[in-house]
């Protein structure tokens, strides 16, 4: 089968590329797993940060990618195929846990210290066949290739934007004093996540230096949109940082009001500067990391997704395009989320 794989982690826009075009034999199902034939795969941000050595290698030539909506066409040892043969499923960033340690037990799954990873620890979606364990794919209702496109970027991107809303703590919103929500970065993820609070009622204001992604977070009925290290019109409740930037905590900080939280988004952030306690965390304000999600996350944001009418702004590549996504992506070339569709 086709596939892209990592060679050397290193820039997507140097003078050589870190993944490549290749050929590998179509992956056969472990116990427990589908063989999955990859109809569409989102382009995340944590690609690139596989891609290019931010995070530390976890398998030599790793196949990236981990928002992908595919058919099953083979099961492993124990898995019943009569139930799973032809299901579509979404295939997303955490891949397994022990299922026995206490985060497990208490339902955190997501800080289980054996999970693993789809597109890091194990080959993703940038390819024609890919594999889950059946415990860990996501039930999709049958539909087209264009719900498959939109349906992408739900399965880490929106995923983490809802557990990173939740991590922020943000207020119920009333009609006499609405939430008042900053997001920092407004790119696949942020998208969905402001989708999620105006549905709740919540004032959103957008910060983030590129002026296709502030026209969008206008469209899509957001408050304000001001470039990233600006101060919001108001005083925030709550903040997301999506923008891998550690420079920007700190005027997101400013922002919040009396009380207020900063959730972080991504796997990835450069270094944060000194914080001044007076003027960024005095006043009981927050700082909080999001790690992953769990199963349960993820089936409530499909479920509200359903409610609320989420829609990924989406623009497609070929799959043999991958490294022109990769590319378009680090110099922020579109807006909302891009998606590989399998053209081999």
């Amino acid at each position: 089968m086709h596939a892209w794989q990592v060679t050397t982690p290193g820039p997507v826009d140097g003078a050589t590329a870190p993944v490549e075009l290749v050929e590998k034999p179509v992956p056969a199902p472990a116990p427990g797993e589908l063989l999955v034939h990859v109809h569409t795969c989102g382009v995340c941000r944590t690609d690139l940060h596989v891609t290019e050595g931010d995070l530390d290698v976890h398998h030599d030539h790793v196949t990236p990618g981990h928002e992908i909506v595919g058919e099953v066409v083979a099961v492993g040892e124990g898995v019943p195929a009569d139930d799973w043969t032809g299901a579509r499923v979404g295939v997303a960033w955490l891949r397994s846990t022990c299922g026995q340690c206490r985060w497990c037990r208490s339902g955190k799954e997501n800080l289980c210290p054996d999970s693993t990873y789809t597109g890091w620890d194990a080959d993703g979606g940038y390819a024609e066949y890919t594999t889950v364990p059946a415990d860990f794919a996501y039930r999709l209702p049958a539909q087209d290739v264009a719900s498959d496109v939109a349906l992408s970027p739900l399965l880490c991107a929106g995923i983490i934007g809802y557990h990173a809303l939740q991590r922020a703590g943000l207020p119920e919103s009333t009609p006499e004093h609405p939430a008042r929500l900053g997001l920092y970065g407004f790119g696949g993820s942020a998208h969905l996540c402001a989708q999620l609070a105006l549905a709740d009622g919540a004032r959103v204001h957008v910060l983030t230096r590129d002026r296709a992604a502030q026209e969008l977070a206008l469209k899509l009925g957001c408050a304000s949109a001001a470039g990233a290290y600006d101060m919001p019109p108001e005083p925030l409740d709550a903040a997301v940082l999506f923008a891998p930037v550690g420079d920007i905590v700190l005027p997101a900080m400013r922002a919040l009001d009396r009380g207020g939280i900063l959730s972080i988004a991504g796997i990835h952030l450069s270094d944060i500067p000194p914080i001044h306690y007076e003027t960024e965390l005095f006043y009981e304000k927050e700082i909080r990391s999001v790690t992953s999600n769990t199963r349960a996350q993820g089936r409530e944001f499909l479920d509200l997704v359903a409610e609320h009418g989420v829609r990924a702004t989406t623009h497609r590549y070929p799959m043999s395009k991958g490294l022109d996504a990769l590319r378009d992506l680090k110099a922020g070339r579109f807006d909302g989320a891009a998606v590989l569709v399998n053209d081999f």
